[in-house]
């Protein structure tokens, strides 16, 4: 069965007509003359890491009406094992409390799996090959589209791509395609020629249009400057994008995680979302925070969530910095490998301030993309003038948690300012090991003593959200946990200066993919552990992350996902 296809008996069934794995009549194995204590799925005979501390492991777990009723040992488990319930024997394999990826972008996710993917080549040459191969599928006058290309693993060159490696075959073809961090991208002679973009063409604020010596456009844009290209591609109709989601959720149930946190969904997504909550076709809970843009209908519409916790929007994402591959992030001092020091001001502070503002009123969970050390203190700065803007007796609640994500670079005086001011960051472990490729270049020696520095942050007492942030990367819980406890490539090695003392224990990065990502989501009551009268969701892998080497973390299946109870995944 393909990786990322639900379960063939569909994602709303408790499918022990279709598991492949042991089954026993509930019948046969109820305890004795004990009461039947009804269950509807119980997992026994494994070990299950549950993160939480009281109780960190058990051996099995019973769920009923998509709550947990039961976690301990097998001989209390019987007591379930009766009146129907769906009883799966686990021997061979491990349970977590479900995971969750704290920062993600679903419709990309799904946009991935049906459109050219650059990510994961190796060479320039054999990316821009692909391109070639692909525009020529693509009837005169398309648009050639595409994501993922990322020059820091090409191994014959390490540069961004431009205009003069696709103007030779696309000449009649506009193309775009963004490199994988979504915030820079490539486009050819004909679409700068149809936005407009020349050499007199001013850069917009928060954006670039990167220039050759004689100051006309390369091809590469930055940041803002994506948004004239944005804005004259073709109409996407709701049906794809539905569709989009629909992938992504299919695809993220079968990496095995149980909630995905989406950092910028627009409303037209979140009308979609509704629509496949109504038709029961999620296959994992999403968390959703809306873009800047969309800010005031957010603060008009406030919160909105649906009773069984699988779908709540509650955040507005914010942009302010680009990021480090790109030379886009915005930094105190400048790159080590260039003149200049990045950009801000994607969102002005003009822009940002009445939305602090209206957020600490009304109780809105705040998310920014910051980088550099200067967008972390910068927005450390506006996030503590709002503080002090909006007398206490305002706010919605005390209770804030607003968050930074991906901060990558921050100065140890700028650690303590989190704690102080209550900020969770929200980061991603494979952006610590793929920018292995170029950061040190970028920063220098003294600056890559508190880049990407988790354990730093684990040691000041902050809870660290862990994500992936795919479409950007993987989007694989695999990957994300061996680079939080490994801070190695997936080949093993590493580089001298990259502070190996900076990644985590395995107990810390299981906490960093369920419990915190949780609290980040004030849900912390309803799930990310394995606790009686909290969620059933469950992840479900073929080997033990807290005790095999890391290597073997990679190489792990998705054995089955659950969520509230529900099978919506199975491997075969």
């Amino acid at each position: 069965m393909n990786k990322f296809a639900l379960l063939a008996c569909g994602i709303s069934v408790l499918a022990a007509a279709c598991s492949d794995y042991p089954t026993t009549p509930a019948a046969q194995v109820a305890a004795g003359d004990a009461p039947c204590q009804a269950a509807d799925l119980v997992l026994h005979n494994t070990t299950i890491y549950t993160a939480n501390d009281a109780q960190w492991t058990a051996q099995a777990v019973a769920s009923k009406d998509g709550r947990i009723v039961f976690v301990g040992s097998n001989d209390e488990a019987e007591a379930y094992m009766c009146g129907g319930a769906n009883v799966l024997d686990m021997a061979g394999n491990t349970v977590y409390a479900g995971f969750t990826d704290s920062h993600q972008h679903l419709e990309g996710v799904g946009r991935r799996t049906k459109t050219l993917s650059l990510f994961g080549i190796p060479t320039l040459q054999e990316t821009v090959q692909t391109i070639e191969d692909w525009a020529q599928t693509i009837p005169e006058g398309d648009w050639i589209l595409g994501r993922g290309w990322i020059e820091r693993e090409w191994t014959d060159a390490q540069r961004f791509l431009n205009k003069s490696d696709v103007d030779a075959f696309t000449a009649s073809k506009p193309l775009y395609m963004p490199r994988a961090d979504g915030v820079s991208a490539l486009v050819n002679s004909r679409a700068l020629e149809l936005a407009g973009v020349t050499r007199d063409t001013p850069d917009p604020a928060g954006g670039r249009f990167e220039r050759d010596l004689d100051g006309n456009p390369t091809g590469y844009v930055l940041a803002n400057a994506m948004n004239v290209f944005r804005d004259i591609l073709p109409p996407e109709t709701d049906e794809y994008l539905k569709d989009n989601l629909l992938r992504g959720l299919q695809a993220n149930a079968a990496m095995g995680w149980t909630q995905t946190q989406d950092a910028g969904m627009s409303y037209r997504l979140v009308e979609l979302m509704k629509e496949i909550h109504a038709e029961n076709a999620m296959a994992h809970r999403v968390y959703a925070a809306i873009p800047i843009a969309e800010a005031s209908e957010m603060l008009a519409r406030g919160r909105e969530t649906t009773p069984d916790d699988m779908f709540d929007v509650r955040g507005i994402k914010v942009f302010i910095d680009g990021t480090l591959g790109s030379r886009g992030a915005a930094l105190i001092e400048n790159y080590s490998d260039a003149d200049h020091n990045g950009f801000m001001n994607r969102t002005s502070q003009e822009e940002l301030v009445p939305v602090l503002h209206a957020a600490l009123r009304q109780g809105i969970q705040i998310e920014t993309h910051v980088i550099g050390d200067r967008a972390v203190r910068t927005l450390l700065d506006w996030y503590d003038e709002a503080y002090n803007a909006v007398p206490r007796n305002e706010w919605a609640s005390e209770d804030l948690r607003w968050r930074m994500e991906h901060a990558q670079i921050i100065p140890p005086s700028d650690q303590q300012r989190f704690v102080e001011l209550g900020v969770l960051p929200s980061m991603q472990p494979s952006h610590g090991i793929g920018d292995l490729n170029f950061a040190p270049a970028r920063l220098g020696a003294d600056r890559l003593g508190y880049a990407y520095p988790w354990q730093q942050l684990v040691d000041q007492g902050l809870m660290i959200l862990g994500g992936s942030d795919a479409p950007v990367e993987a989007g694989d819980p695999r990957i994300e946990f061996y680079a939080a406890i490994t801070r190695k490539r997936l080949d093993g090695t590493d580089d001298a200066g990259w502070h190996p003392e900076l990644a985590v224990s395995r107990d810390t990065a299981l906490k960093m993919f369920t419990i915190w990502p949780a609290h980040g989501a004030f849900q912390e009551h309803l799930r990310g552990s394995v606790e009686v009268g909290k969620y059933a969701d469950l992840t479900v892998f073929d080997r033990d992350f807290m005790t095999v080497d890391p290597p073997e973390i990679l190489d792990a299946k998705t054995v089955m996902t659950v969520v509230g109870g529900q099978i919506t995944y199975q491997g075969r």
